[in-house]
């Protein structure tokens, strides 16, 4: 009995090592893995910090794009989709990179004379290139003016609904744009005379981002909040302006924002934007 017994637990010891052999064999590769693993990784932080090296010593030498990928004499544009609620002329969006340099002549031609503003593209890059765009687009062909405020401090002439048109008014004249807004540009910062007589402005909903395709050009000095881009100044055809706001309106806004449709109706056959 005692020599089955021996023979018994030889057998188990025998399979206990066997097992331990066999635990330590797996932990050994184990660490081997795990030990190449970690020079990997090592290998790629180190390649890493080797060209961040070799790129940080290099020249600083003059290239044609500036940060973002964006050409020497533009800037970057966010044409953001129109969320209003108004009525929307969906002709696409500008470029996304647009020129802030040089000067710009506005012309609208209407139905009373030429109407024409000067645009400093270094001041209202995106607006510029917005009335760009929707110019070629035919955007503001056959259209009219469709507000007119003559109070005391704010007299204004507005534009820009791409749906005022036909004869008469309507009574939806004023709720339409372009498929985009775009942020506030070159807000007054005199507060003494924010928007000057000749003057052209961006109107908006009075949120921030909220400009878009209507625009209103100032008869006489204007007293309203600084939060509507100066887009321009007129160089000619304010007499236009003038007769039309002194015609007097319809009183047709008076309960909301102030206000009607001028009497003496400005109708816009085609505007244009070239360079000055």
């Amino acid at each position: 009995m005692s020599s089955i017994k021996d023979r018994q637990r030889a057998a188990a010891r025998a399979r206990l090592e066997k097992e331990m052999a066999e635990r330590s064999a797996a932990a050994r590769k184990r660490r081997q893995r795990q030990a190449i693993i970690g020079s990997a990784i090592a290998v790629v932080l180190i390649a890493g910090v080797a060209v961040w090296i070799a790129t940080s010593l290099q020249d600083d030498k003059p290239t044609k794009n500036t940060a973002g990928g964006v050409p020497a004499g533009q800037v970057a544009c966010t044409w953001t989709p129109d969320q209003g609620g108004g009525k929307v002329k969906d002709v696409g969006t500008p470029p996304a990179n647009v020129a802030n340099t040089g000067m710009a002549t506005l012309t609208i031609d209407t139905n009373l004379g030429p109407i024409k503003a000067t645009m400093d593209r270094s001041k209202v890059p995106c607006t510029a290139a917005s009335f760009e765009f929707l110019s070629a687009k035919k955007f503001w062909d056959n259209t009219k003016c469709h507000r007119l405020v003559n109070q005391d401090q704010f007299k204004v002439l507005q534009c820009g609904d791409p749906f005022a048109s036909g004869k008469g008014y309507r009574e939806t004249d004023g709720q339409g744009g372009p498929s985009y807004t775009m942020a506030e540009e070159n807000l007054p910062t005199d507060t003494q005379k924010p928007y000057p007589a000749g003057s052209i402005a961006m109107a908006n909903t009075g949120q921030p981002g909220s400009t878009g395709s209507q625009f209103f050009i100032v008869a006489a000095d204007t007293q309203l909040p600084a939060n509507y881009t100066l887009l321009g100044t007129i160089t000619e055809g304010m007499n236009i302006v003038q007769e039309v706001v002194k015609a007097g309106d319809d009183g047709a806004f008076a309960q909301q924002a102030g206000g009607g449709h001028p009497k003496k109706e400005i109708d816009i056959k085609k505007m244009a934007v070239a360079a000055a």
